[in-house]
């Protein structure tokens, strides 16, 4: 379930809402980004989304669904920003004029500037309306300060108030001086009224605050590019007639026509036509897919010459458009795991600021150093200190990275896969599909006669044969342009071959003791051929009356791009390892094609997920591949890479889909990950380093050395940092995820501590139907400070942790979801 939220600021108010919804009984999953200021969580009864929304709103926020409502909220967000801004400067330049223009030479009339009272008072009156105009930061300020919810709005609130309180004061002292005649207490408090700073802290913060929100949601571009790409209407026939409706209105078994520039609506099969198509929305490549009858066609993707005639079969959310939109917009709204770092921080940050701040007041006042110095120390303190840096430096990094992915075909699906595939050390490969293109092909000829003639035999035999070998070389011959002739008396012998009749003569084609029944097989060609099946290929032989005519090898070939991509894997600083059921020579002989360090053959699909554990003792795991004899693998690995053609249980199963089908995105990944993880170590260095420089030199520790901060450069200071931040996150866009220009190599690998493995158990666990349930019990397990590898198919989880946790404990925690604990080992 997804909500929007509006009046979020920074990383304190995240937590609030977080917390005010994990209040809420029933409650899981309970995600919230400021960058996309949405809220997403799972609900149970009692919990209702009604009730979601009421927490929000006592927290001091609102909440409202997305699908129900036109609200932008980064538009409405930047539209009422730029209203502020405006309204505010008009006063604030005439303020600034009557404060300080004297001191630049401007003229100002005498009754003004001769006058404390007047001047005084004008100032105050020009402020007024600033405070007004800005008063959304002192309503939140104040509401949280009674809530014990602070927020950035909180140390506005404090520091303009304070000044604003401290002129008044003056306004005070020089109203009493004025009608006393005391001439010598109006001109003290003459030029320290402070109103100026109060609304020049106000005025920086809001266009702060419109960088801040003009960068976050250039963050979203990607995403919202995406959506936009989903077609709005289709032409469909009915009753032989065109008829224009709604994309979603489109059903199953529809049939659609696409025109040359229009976009396909849904998925489906091509009936009728030839066109280019441009699926770069889904692949990111950029060159057209020539399309024919029987072909698929995707959502969102573009046609470009010719018309299509299209049956529908997918439609609405099941298109694999609608797929990969929701995996970004969900990786999206989930958290990374550096940015629990920054959570922590946030969380005592405000409060740790507001007694810094007091502190700082009381040591300047005891010091000696005057009201007034010592008030403005300490409203340095409070406009400078910024936890929106926090809160900004982990998510916009995340979003910026997950939509670079999502336009070259690599689809993060959390923000935590986004994170931890760079940290791996360890590439395990699947062979077939994988590394392999995982059907036959043919790749060498042993030929005793003319090969025209081998392949015409070999054509016309196999041709009625529904073995895969056969598909194989029929397409070989379709390729180099012989056609298969007319056979009669076709007979398949299961498990030797196949036979039938060819101008007079008996042809066959099978093994060699089927067609050493007619024809002799010199010794040279056998041991050439059972050379190349024990290197992993299939030797077909075929004979015409009682003649051997050669021998066709068919094998399961290497990708083009494999022997590449393997190679871009090792220069990232990984150690490769091929894990396949096959037999140990076919296994080697792939890897040695490829360059793969280590091999793992002949294992079961349920050994598979034990390697990999075996493995992920000395580093970090990714496990790439795309059968469903890969899907425990996937799930146990720290990240399992599905190819995106892949079996769809493998594909729930990973953490990162590559769609395009190629090995090299995996390398991509890694690459496009690690500059991430860069990045956001950028940033979150940037906002403590801002903070742990700027909070002393505000508090005036080095104004011995005649280095002090004036509350309004504080409040530039603040609001600059956080541009800062998100300026940086957006430099992620121009990464080029295929180019080794980008690469980050470890130069020490990420061993996994020993001590993480302590405690280990496996719960098995009944009742867990789809990811949805998998994913409450890993999220329960973790939040009680445990790693939980949690697989709905296999109904267990298997936990490790730091300490040892009773096993009443474990059983209460899952029970109390609604699942049976079966047991504990």
């Amino acid at each position: 379930m997804k909500l929007n939220v509006k009046g979020m600021t920074c990383a304190n108010c995240v937590m609030h809402v977080e917390d005010a919804v994990r209040a809420i009984e029933g409650t899981s999953n309970v995600t919230v980004s400021l960058v996309t200021n949405s809220l997403s969580f799972d609900l149970d009864p009692p919990a209702t989304v009604d009730a979601v929304i009421a927490a929000v709103k006592k927290a001091g926020y609102e909440a409202f669904d997305p699908d129900n409502t036109d609200n932008d909220i980064a538009g409405e967000e930047i539209k009422e920003i730029k209203s502020r801004l405006f309204k505010s400067l008009i006063f604030m330049i005439l303020l600034m004029y009557v404060s300080m223009g004297s001191m630049v030479g401007l003229p100002l009339p005498s009754f003004i500037s001769d006058n404390s009272l007047v001047f005084a008072s004008l100032q105050f009156i020009l402020t007024l309306p600033v405070l007004i105009i800005n008063r959304k930061f002192f309503i939140n300020g104040i509401k949280g300060f009674i809530n014990r919810t602070f927020s950035m709005d909180t140390l506005v609130a404090m520091g303009s108030g304070a000044a604003v309180i401290y002129g008044l004061f003056a306004l005070g002292n020089i109203i009493y001086a004025t009608s006393t005649g005391n001439t010598e207490l109006a001109h003290r408090y003459h030029h320290d009224l402070y109103f100026e700073s109060s609304a020049m802290i106000l005025t920086l913060i809001t266009f702060g605050k419109l960088l801040e929100a003009t960068a976050k949601g250039r963050t979203a571009s990607a995403l919202k590019s995406l959506i936009k790409l989903a077609p709005s209407t289709a032409v469909i026939l009915v009753n032989g007639e065109e008829k224009t409706v709604d994309a979603k209105d489109v059903q199953i078994g529809d049939t659609f026509i696409v025109k040359p520039g229009m976009s396909i609506p849904v998925d489906g099969v091509v009936i009728k036509g030839i066109s280019g198509v441009d699926e770069s929305a889904l692949t990111g490549e950029s060159l057209p897919v020539n399309k024919k009858e029987g072909d698929s066609v995707f959502a969102a993707t573009v046609n470009f010459d010719g018309v299509l005639y299209c049956t529908a079969q997918k439609v609405g959310s099941d298109t694999s458009f609608s797929k990969v939109l929701e995996l970004v917009e969900n990786a999206s709204a989930t958290k990374a795991p550096l940015a629990k770092a920054a959570d922590k921080v946030s969380r005592i940050f405000v409060p740790t600021v507001l007694i810094l701040a007091l502190i700082t007041f009381i040591i300047w006042l005891v010091i000696g150093n005057g009201l007034s110095f010592a008030l403005s120390r300490a409203i340095s303190v409070l406009v400078i200190s910024c936890p929106c840096a926090l809160g900004l430096a982990t998510p916009v990094a995340v979003i910026v990275g997950n939509g670079v992915g999502a336009k070259n075909g690599i689809l993060f699906k959390s923000a935590a896969a986004l994170e931890n595939a760079g940290k791996t050390n360890i590439m395990v490969l699947d062979k077939t599909g994988t590394v392999t293109k995982g059907e036959p092909a043919v790749t060498d000829v042993i030929c005793q006669a003319d090969t025209d003639l081998l392949f015409k035999v070999a054509a016309g035999v196999e041709k009625n044969s529904e073995h895969p070998l056969s598909s194989a070389i029929i397409k070989h011959t379709e390729k180099i342009g012989i056609t298969a002739p007319d056979v009669t008396e076709f007979t398949a012998v299961i498990g030797k071959g196949v036979k039938a009749m060819y101008m007079g003569q008996e042809i066959r084609g099978g093994n060699a003791e089927f067609i050493s029944q007619n024809a002799v097989i010199p010794q040279d060609i056998l041991v050439l051929a059972q050379d190349a099946e024990s290197n992993g290929a299939s030797a077909l032989y075929f004979s015409m009356g009682d003649r051997l005519l050669g021998v066709i090898l068919v094998a399961d070939v290497v990708k083009e791009d494999s022997k590449e991509a393997i190679s871009e894997i090792k220069e990232l600083g990984m150690k490769v390892y091929m894990l396949t059921g096959d037999a140990e020579a076919t296994a080697q002989n792939i890897a040695s094609k490829c360059g793969i360090d280590e091999v793992i053959a002949k294992v079961l699909p349920s050994q598979k997920e034990k390697k990999i554990r075996q493995l992920k003792t000395d580093g970090y795991v990714a496990m790439v591949g795309d059968g469903i004899n890969d899907a425990p693998a996937l799930t146990r690995a720290d990240t399992g890479i599905a190819i995106g053609a892949g079996a769809d249980v493998a594909i729930e199963s990973a953490d990162v889909v590559l769609i395009k089908n190629s090995l090299k995105d995996a390398a991509a990944a890694i690459r496009l990950s690690r500059r991430v993880i860069r990045n956001i170590h950028q940033n979150l260095f940037w906002a403590f380093f801002y903070n742990a420089v700027c909070i002393p030199l505000a508090a005036g520790v080095w104004h011995f050395a005649g280095l002090t901060l004036n509350p309004m450069i504080a409040a530039a200071a603040m609001s600059l940092s956080s541009v800062c931040v998100v300026t940086n996150a957006s430099r992620l866009n121009f990464v080029k995820p295929y180019s080794k220009k980008y690469n980050i190599v470890y130069k020490h690998s990420h061993k996994r501590k020993t001590e993480e493995f302590k405690m280990q158990k496996t719960i098995t666990i009944e009742g867990m139907h789809c990811p949805n349930c998998s994913g409450k019990v890993k999220n329960t397990l973790e939040s009680m400070g445990l790693t939980a590898l949690v697989s709905h198919e296999k109904g267990t989880a298997v936990i490790m942790g730091d300490n040892e946790i009773a096993p009443e404990i474990l059983r209460f925690a899952i029970e109390s979801l609604g699942f049976k604990v079966v047991d504990i080992k």
